[in-house]
């Protein structure tokens, strides 16, 4: 497993063991041959923060044709979210490269690896919580696993949104439930509450179907800084056409300076920002 912070090597190119994404300021996007397909990652702080980017991610190939995409975003207003988020992130990776190894499932490793992060946040003397975002790839199909309000995106290359996690948030059941709109929860003052995170004993883990990716799809993991300072079209419009890299690039730029220069009724929510994109090879 490399970290990708202290690997300059890895700004293009093959992941090969693992990469891992913590502590970091990224300019723009990276993008990574994965598993059969192409991902791109993006991590930075907030521009208001002096202080550590508290997101991590991580790629995790499992075989040739398997692996798995994490997102973690440490919660603010508690200490050492940024290691909390690095502990949850190295975690599922250590458990996903042992089944590897072992020969064991993919799945079964994957919450294995949920569960020992959750032991090793709620560990911390210094305590911490983060939320995480983890998305199975096993050929053409796809599983999601979440915990928190880090999010699951898939949209096709028309637009069609083909799954969308509910947030484990007061806002994200309300929109489930029709009580709140898109445009009413991204305003929402208590937006920022989370009632499930990593780092508590009642930790839970909501895990997704099994969806089939069409060549063009494209896979969203990211933190909560990606989708409190987009509606939801805008993040679909922005990553559903051109080439993988691109399309992050402009998700990046557009979203720092969405954070930077709000206007008008469009959200704009500083915070660190982390996301995963993914699309298989045709």
């Amino acid at each position: 497993m490399r970290n990708a912070l202290a690997d300059p090597s890895s700004i293009a190119g093959a992941v090969g063991d693992g990469l891992v994404f913590a502590d970091q300021d990224m300019d723009e996007a990276r993008t990574y041959e994965f598993v059969r397909g192409r991902a791109a990652v993006y991590t930075r702080r907030s521009p208001e923060k002096d202080t550590p980017n508290e997101d991590s991610a991580a790629l995790v190939p499992f075989d040739e044709q398997a692996g798995v995409l994490v997102v973690a975003d440490g919660v603010g207003g508690m200490p050492g979210g940024d290691e909390a988020s690095r502990l949850a992130v190295e975690s599922v990776v250590g458990a996903v490269r042992r089944a590897a190894d072992e020969g064991a499932a993919l799945r079964e490793a994957i919450l294995n690896g949920i569960e020992e992060a959750n032991r090793a946040v709620l560990a911390r003397s210094a305590g911490g919580a983060t939320t995480m975002a983890i998305v199975e790839v096993d050929g053409t199909t796809i599983r999601s696993y979440h915990i928190g309000d880090s999010m699951i995106l898939v949209t096709g290359q028309r637009g069609r949104i083909k799954q969308q996690t509910v947030s484990h948030s007061p806002v994200g059941y309300a929109v489930e439930s029709g009580m709140l709109d898109e445009t009413e929860a991204v305003h929402h003052a208590e937006r920022h509450l989370v009632s499930n995170v990593i780092g508590t004993p009642d930790m839970r883990i909501e895990i997704g179907p099994h969806i089939r990716l069409a060549p063009r799809d494209t896979v969203v993991v990211a933190s909560d800084g990606l989708f409190d300072n987009f509606y939801l079209d805008e993040i679909v419009q922005r990553v559903r056409v051109g080439r993988l890299g691109t399309a992050a690039k402009r998700l990046a730029a557009d979203g720092r300076a969405r954070m930077q220069q709000p206007g008008g009724d469009l959200p704009s929510k500083p915070d660190d920002m982390t996301f995963v994109l993914f699309r298989r090879s045709s």
